[in-house]
């Protein structure tokens, strides 16, 4: 559903993106990670036919941005960090005014108007005027102005900026219903915990071109070795680190614990727990220590 091969954009001879090439599957979501100006908004840009790239190809929901960029808007939903709204107008009007440049009769419109506005608990925005809402509220209206026609491609930049814990949960309760509901999805975001959450791949950009692609878990295989296993016995046990030493390097150990390192820790747990039991051992628990997202972004943007 989207598809992007080897696009740059140049300004003034800066390549603010310089050959970003990924794709995205239908029913999946994909985090795009990096720092300010690192190109992430110029990429959504161009996959939006927003911008015409330099170099390269996109293309969305089917159709090629360059050659026809208005099937392509009809295609997509698009939030923008700073979306422009009209402050003067009420909510309703602000959404049937779209709704209209849609295609949407009124119907239709008030219908999915208010949906969106109940789902994301603020009801009475439909009769207020913009200039008094939250930055929260603003950011979700924009939200529902991008999902009012009910597009099969998201492209998000920021979603939940400037939101209250509440509010960003609702509306990440909403993207994954949007991914299961077959949507195509790419989010921009800063947010690691929020990208982890939401993204089934996560790709970060680091000068406008891709330095790393993958799952959450396969970037942190990559990018900080194999997992982390930790063994705690229910009393201070001699003899348990040369045990795992057959199968696993030992990286620490404590009185009643053990951490270790496995290339393939499905494989060798099980046998490491085997011979622990044979050896009269009690084990209590053996889990992977948690690994953040954060490690691996850090990792990558500082190179």
């Amino acid at each position: 559903m989207i598809r992007a091969e080897g696009l740059v954009k140049r300004f003034n001879g800066f390549a603010a993106v310089d050959g970003v090439t990924f794709s995205v599957e239908p029913g999946t979501i994909l985090a795009l990670l990096g720092p300010n100006g690192a190109g992430k908004t110029t990429t959504l840009r161009m996959l939006s036919a927003i911008l015409m790239p330099t170099e390269g190809r996109a293309v969305v929901g089917g159709y090629d941005t360059r050659e026809n960029p208005t099937a392509v808007r009809q295609q997509i939903g698009l939030l923008t960090e700073q979306p422009a709204l009209y402050l003067r107008m009420r909510g309703g009007e602000y959404l049937e005014f779209f709704g209209q440049l849609y295609g949407l009769s009124p119907t239709v419109c008030r219908q999915r108007g208010w949906e969106w506005l109940e789902r994301f608990a603020m009801p009475e925005a439909w009769d207020r005027r913009i200039g008094e809402y939250s930055k929260g509220m603003r950011q979700k209206l924009a939200l529902v102005r991008a999902l009012l026609h009910d597009p099969p491609v998201l492209l998000l930049d920021e979603p939940t900026s400037a939101m209250d814990p509440h509010s960003a949960k609702l509306v990440r309760d909403a993207i994954l219903s949007l991914r299961d509901a077959r949507r195509t999805i790419l989010v921009c975001t800063h947010n690691l915990t929020e990208a982890e959450l939401l993204a089934d791949e996560i790709a970060i950009i680091r000068r406008g071109q891709i330095v790393a692609q993958g799952t959450s878990a396969e970037l942190k295989r990559q990018l900080l070795g194999p997992p982390l296993m930790e063994l705690r016995l229910s009393a201070s046990v001699d003899g348990v680190g040369p045990i795992v030493a057959r199968w696993a390097l030992v990286v620490e150990e404590g009185p009643n614990w053990i951490r270790y390192r496995a290339d393939a820790p499905e494989t060798v747990n099980p046998v490491i727990l085997q011979a622990l039991s044979a050896a009269g051992i009690p084990v209590v628990t053996l889990s992977e220590v948690p690994r953040s997202l954060e490690s691996v972004y850090l990792r990558v943007v500082e190179g």
